[in-house]
């Protein structure tokens, strides 16, 4: 029997030490966690605490707690832990240790070797210090593996395909950037630049500061003068940071958090993400920095990057992705686990030191995006009459499962009710997609123009999802549940490419002469993708007549009939026309051509005798 080597982050915020079984690298969960907080502590009994427990204890005592020892690894000092002094080095075996043990209890043989990640800009003592800690822990470090390189392995373990994979590592205390070749079984490190003080725990300064600084100009007190007050808020600001990277706003509540004239004071602050994303910008300015020298000293353009991946859990911030997808053309990719991503690398390390076989990562996303229809909005010139702008709140290849929310407003004043029309798919224009479900959220707040509404959807492994709308102000919420969205797409394809192949089929058989030209009335072509048969393997057949031509001609003359008559209609005159003009949208965008006759026909009545009117 091989050798166990399992392979280890050890990370500034948290660690996790994964292995390979059966050519698989996974990551080894404790209690269904398989992260463990890079966090040491004792207790006020002298226990030794490490990982959540000292997390935990860190908010209430803080002298007797060390988190982020990763940025002083290296370093010819000792922190302080209770009365006691340790070296980074011994801080960092804690978690080696535990981590060793872990890996032991859930695989039930002695764990002895390692392989442990580190950031490529690492010089020799941070290095050394690593293996000092390794043996500490009582394990052989058979390999100290870069952190890219091991990135690189968990999104292409057999490097037998060339490639320039660019990683992209922002974790909590370190960032680095590195560009990275792999081919024929060899994985180079080309160029790589960073920032030993950059990262995530950076990021929670900056929103503690501004949080205490809200509250110091509200009350007059300086919530970072104590260490009990800053160690509490600094907690409530990391878990609000981690609410929006995937939902717009977040609150920061803790109570009894201060005490003025023997009056106990609360904190209550909501944190909107794009404050927030503009606190940071600085920073992640400094990082484009660091990727640009990296792609020079490499003398590689960004067009020359096959693919860019994400490493750390700070790349979860949206702006993260936004910026990088700017700057190289390309978007990142995270379909493993920033944060679990660098374990498994290392793992697969291990596999192939100890001779294993080791296949490529496992992971389920969702294969396409998944949004709402809503209205265009340019900025300057209000909304522009597109009604059709898909907006994906779950983005294609996200990994599940997925919890996404955004914000979206109403158009006019005291509007009532907002319709959430949830569709699938890459298209900007939702008649290019496929609906999966909507619902209307009814008796909205009667406020001007611009009322928030939040939009959260909640898919699951199983691909259920969850689509709900809450109006910001009144916490009024409406929500539906989708069985099986995932596989709807693919369901909804094979069956139009059926019924389009046996429809094309029987007028081929019919057919006795060449059909009209296409005129300018005709409803755009939709892409063979639509159908999931790619152009080139369509059978070159004439169709005749395209179908739902006429239906589609009169549907659009009477909406644009109806948009006229609309604005000089009375109110209830123009809630039956916005609903009748609905039901014809809605079949037209569907193309279903009996329906979108009879909706026709009922709205022509009606604007018969609105025009009379």
């Amino acid at each position: 029997m091989p050798d166990v080597i399992v392979g280890i982050d050890l990370g500034t915020t948290n660690s996790e030490v994964a292995v390979v079984e059966n050519g698989q690298p996974r990551v080894l969960a404790e209690g269904g966690d398989p992260i463990l907080p890079s966090v040491v502590g004792l207790a006020d009994d002298g226990r030794l605490l490490v990982g959540r427990a000292a997390r935990n204890q860190w908010v209430l005592a803080p002298d007797r707690t060390v988190k982020s020892i990763k940025r002083k690894m290296g370093q010819d000092v000792k922190v302080a832990l209770g009365d006691q002094q340790f070296t980074p080095q011994e801080i960092s075996a804690m978690v080696l240790r535990t981590l060793k043990a872990r890996a032991e209890r859930e695989l039930g043989v002695p764990v002895a070797k390692a392989v442990i990640t580190v950031p490529a800009y690492f010089n020799d003592s941070q290095r050394q210090a690593t293996r000092e800690a390794g043996a500490l822990a009582g394990l052989d470090v058979v390999r100290i593996l870069n952190e890219p390189t091991a990135a690189a392995l968990t999104y292409n373990p057999d490097q037998s395909r060339a490639e320039r994979i660019l990683v992209y590592d922002l974790g909590g205390g370190t960032f680095d950037v590195s560009i990275v070749h792999t081919e024929n079984g060899v994985v180079e490190v080309l160029a790589s630049h960073g920032d030993t003080a950059l990262g995530g725990d950076d990021f929670d300064e900056l929103l503690l500061n501004h949080v205490a600084d809200e509250f110091q100009e509200m009350y007059e007190i300086d919530l970072r003068a104590s260490r009990t007050s800053r160690a509490r808020l600094l907690a409530a600001v990391e878990d609000a940071k981690k609410r929006l990277s995937d939902h717009p706003f977040a609150r920061v509540e803790e109570e009894f958090i201060a005490e003025k004239d023997g009056v106990p004071l609360h904190l209550s602050t909501e944190i909107d993400r794009g404050d927030y994303e503009e606190l940071i910008r600085p920073l992640l300015d400094r990082t484009m920095e660091c990727l640009q020298r990296a792609l020079d000293d490499a003398h590689l353009t960004a067009a020359q990057i096959d693919r860019v991946v994400l490493v750390g859990g700070a790349t979860r911030t949206p702006l993260v992705g936004q910026l990088l997808e700017d700057r190289l053309g390309q978007p990142a990719h995270r379909e493993v686990n920033p944060d679990l991503c660098v374990a498994l690398g290392a793992a697969v390390q291990g596999a192939i030191v100890a001779g294993q076989n080791v296949g490529s990562v496992l992971v389920d996303i969702t294969p396409h995006s998944i949004g709402i229809k809503c209205l265009e909005y340019t900025g300057a010139g209000g909304f522009r009459a597109n009604e059709f702008k898909f907006a994906p709140i779950i983005k294609r290849n996200a990994p599940l499962p997925a919890s996404r929310s955004e914000v979206f407003c109403t158009v006019s004043d005291s509007q009532p009710t907002v319709e959430i029309d949830v569709y699938q798919g890459e298209n900007a224009d939702v008649r290019r997609n496929h609906r999966v479900g909507r619902f209307m959220i009814e008796g909205l707040a009667k406020v001007p123009a611009g009322n928030q509404l939040l939009v959260q959807l909640d898919l699951t492994l199983d691909g259920v999802l969850k689509v709900s709308a809450r109006e910001k102000s009144t916490g009024l919420t409406k929500q539906i549940t989708v069985e099986n969205a995932l596989a709807r797409y693919a369901v909804t394809e094979r069956a139009a490419a059926q019924a389009r192949l046996d429809r094309m089929w029987a007028d081929l058989e019919s057919l006795a002469h060449a059909p009209p030209p296409p005129t300018d009335d005709d409803p755009p072509p939709l892409p063979a993708s639509e159908f999931g048969l790619a152009a080139a393997s369509m059978p070159t057949l004439d169709p005749g007549p395209r179908e739902g031509q006429r239906e589609t001609v009169q549907a659009r003359a009477l909406l644009e009939k109806a948009d006229r008559i609309r604005a000089k209609a009375a109110a209830e005159d123009q809630e039956e026309l916005d609903r009748l003009a609905g039901k014809v949208r809605d079949a037209l965008t569907d193309r279903r051509w009996n329906e979108l006759e009879a909706a026709c026909n009922d709205l022509s009545d009606v604007l018969f005798y609105l025009e009379d009117a």
